[in-house]
């Protein structure tokens, strides 16, 4: 018998795939979560995972696709590429399954024709449409005991927003080739207590049901988004106040991992010469803030001066007489990794804020949470980029642009920015 799946739950994905226990190692077991008698199993075992389709009396249709992200993977030669999880806020990037090497052209190989496949009913213009439209069951690798394999938590129920054709690298060689990167709106299950019923799943695949009755059993969320379209997403978007407040060891890189060596060599680069770590914090504020909107770098202020901002930005979002433009006003710390920062030091950036500006704050080090609960219960618009999320952009700057190099990232960074330095007035960004 099949159950729910709940939002950050562990579950053990044992390789006997044996769906009659409950519970395997102390863990939920995969296989008896999601059960379907008379159905073949869902799987794992790829990246991207369609469940096969059915032949139902108003056309064949596809009951989900299950997404695999593998972080202790990312990184190497197999997979270079970095997927992006901010559950938080409703977003997951995700990179498709093309690889160096392969003969099919990208967009055709099994997992990206069926992402794109996907794409086309996740922006359909009707509601006839996109109730065959088949959800994203997102699952990622997590590490218990001294394996990172046989465990996945579920990260919820999304749809793709956006596909896009890019240019990366690897393999022995460092070959460039091309791939799908695609942008996952993950949905609010608030209703259904953050948790998947998935008897919606099989529903689904019972050819005997019509679509209409299966639909019956989905989220909420999903529901209203098969009914008002893509104009609903930013209603029917994930959003969770709470976990706004990240635990200081949740801000750290575990201590002898690969992002904790990344980590201490930013900082070290920058011990002597703090001033130049503004224009790594400037390119890393860019690309967190540009998820979802356009942002364009401004210039570094002066040492002396500054009235509190590092550095300068804009963040455009619309477009034509729908659009508008705001100042981003930056401030760049580096210190020790496990140095924490206070409400008092954020707050010398956020009191140069005026009405249609942000500040963001980015860091080596990590944000007391007493700090975080100010800005949150304040209101203040502003960002906060802490040393882990600093350490994750910079080694996939890295590795997209100079084949894994971080210390030949963090000297092209510092060196592009010398020349921007500037005294003008925070609001002439908006000028450029």
């Amino acid at each position: 018998m099949s159950g729910t799946l709940r939002v950050g739950e562990i579950f053990r994905y044992a390789a006997g795939k044996d769906p009659v226990p409950p519970d395997v190692d102390g863990f939920r077991n995969f296989w008896h979560a999601t059960d379907t008698p008379g159905q073949k199993r869902v799987l794992l075992e790829s990246g991207i995972n369609s469940i096969a389709e059915v032949q139902a009396a108003t056309g064949p249709r596809r009951a989900a696709i299950l997404i695999r992200s593998s972080p202790w993977k990312a990184g190497s030669e197999q997979t270079p590429w970095h997927d992006v999880f901010s559950l938080e806020v409703g977003h997951v990037r995700y990179f498709g399954d093309h690889k160096p090497g392969l003969a099919v052209p990208v967009g055709e190989t099994k997992g990206n024709g069926a992402l794109l496949r996907a794409f086309e009913r996740h922006r359909a213009p009707t509601a006839d449409v996109r109730r065959y439209a088949e959800p994203l069951l997102v699952f990622r690798a997590v590490r218990r005991g001294s394996s990172p394999k046989g465990h996945v938590e579920f990260c919820g129920v999304g749809l793709v927003e956006r596909a896009e054709r890019l240019i990366q690298w690897a393999g022995e060689d460092r070959d460039t080739f091309a791939n799908y990167v695609y942008d996952f709106a993950m949905i609010d299950l608030a209703d259904e207590d953050d948790s998947l019923d998935w008897r919606w799943i099989e529903a689904r695949r019972t050819p005997g049901l019509s679509i209409d009755e299966a639909l019956k059993l989905a989220p909420a969320a999903w529901r209203e988004w098969v009914d008002k379209g893509h104009s609903a997403l930013p209603r029917v978007r994930r959003r969770v106040a709470r976990s706004r407040i990240v635990k200081s060891k949740d801000q750290k890189p575990p201590v002898g991992s690969e992002e904790a060596k990344d980590l201490l060599t930013i900082y070290q680069f920058f011990d002597n010469r703090k001033h130049d770590f503004e224009a790594v914090a400037s390119a890393v504020a860019g690309r967190i803030l540009g998820v979802g909107a356009s942002y364009r770098e401004g210039w570094l202020t002066r040492r002396s001066g500054d009235g509190g901002a590092d550095f300068v930005g804009r963040i455009d979002v619309g477009r034509g007489t729908a659009g508008t433009s705001l100042v981003v006003l930056g401030q760049a710390k580096c210190v020790k990794p496990d140095t924490s920062i206070s409400a008092e030091q954020i707050a010398r950036i956020v009191a140069r804020l005026q009405r249609g500006w942000i500040g963001v704050y980015v860091t080596t080090g990590y944000f007391s949470e007493a700090a975080q609960v100010e800005m949150v219960e304040d209101q203040y618009p502003i960002s906060l980029i802490n040393g882990r999320e600093l350490a994750t952009e910079l080694r996939s700057m890295a590795n997209e642009d100079h084949d894994g190099d971080l210390l030949a990232c963090l000297e092209q960074l510092k060196d592009s920015q010398a020349a921007i330095v500037t005294e003008r007035r925070p609001d002439e960004v908006l000028l450029l």
